[in-house]
């Protein structure tokens, strides 16, 4: 199969380096599409993905302006080294996302909702209300705060960083370990700081109630806890929801120049 490839390079050089350029662009675009956010979301009809894909390759092939590969290049190393750093992209814009998911998974277990589990087509799945609904809020304000452009400027940065014909892969060179460290690292950190309102105020009703079972133990408090926690819960929300959005808003800015 190599040889035949050499052979074509060497007939049509320019039709080689504009194809060859386009597969591996392909298959990055394809790699930061699997895991990246908004993206890989099954909602999205495949057929959708695969032509937005082609047409950004068709865009970024002449944008980028191709070479021909060198003499000696592994071809296949290369487009499964280019599939592997799309994902690396996507994953860690998907790691930012993270931590709001976390948040709200904290939340739906506090208001009593972890036997309230709907199915997320996404991930194929069963997820809790209360992290389903942070999840589209994060994707609404990923959306609106300019993540996407983040993402393909991070995107078409990557081939200054790391070539598409080349086979050496230092990380640390290409992903700022910093910022990477202090995303993983913050993941509950930030799910504490989201959720932490509606934790102290459920956290003040059991209080209360324990008082009242202690001093009234006729009153079946656990029975009312069932009734006030989610209807605190949600008080508390609907409250800070504003606030909210403002942090998970500054959350992901911070995170705008991780690339």
């Amino acid at each position: 199969m190599e040889e035949i490839l050499k052979q074509f390079a060497t007939l049509f050089p320019e039709i080689n380096g504009v194809f060859g350029a386009g597969i591996m662009i392909f298959l990055r675009l394809v790699g930061l599409m699997r895991l990246a956010p908004v993206l890989s979301k099954s909602e999205i009809p495949s057929l959708v993905r695969l032509s937005f894909a082609i047409i950004c390759t068709i865009i970024l092939t002449g944008v980028l302006k191709p070479t021909a590969p060198p003499d000696g290049t592994p071809i296949f190393l290369c487009m499964f080294l280019n599939f592997f750093f799309g994902a690396i992209i996507g994953f860690v814009a998907n790691c930012i996302l993270a931590a709001v998911l976390t948040g709200g998974d904290m939340i739906n277990t506090q208001m009593g909702l972890s036997s309230a589990m709907i199915m997320d087509p996404s991930t194929k799945s069963q997820v809790s209300v209360m992290a389903n609904f942070f999840s589209v809020l994060s994707i609404i304000i990923f959306m609106y705060s300019g993540g996407m452009y983040w993402l393909f400027n991070a995107f078409i940065k990557s081939f200054e960083l790391y070539p598409m014909y080349s086979v050496n892969f230092h990380f640390e060179n290409i992903i700022n370990i910093q910022y990477l460290s202090e995303i993983t690292g913050n993941i509950l950190f930030m799910g504490l700081h989201i959720a932490g309102p509606i934790l102290l105020a459920t956290l003040g009703q059991d209080l209360i109630l324990g008082i009242i079972s202690k001093t009234a133990p006729q009153v079946n408090v656990f029975s009312l806890s069932f009734l006030f926690k989610p209807v605190m819960g949600a008080f508390i929300l609907i409250v800070i929801l504003p606030m909210l959005i403002n942090v998970i808003t500054d959350y992901l800015v911070s995170f705008a120049g991780i690339f």
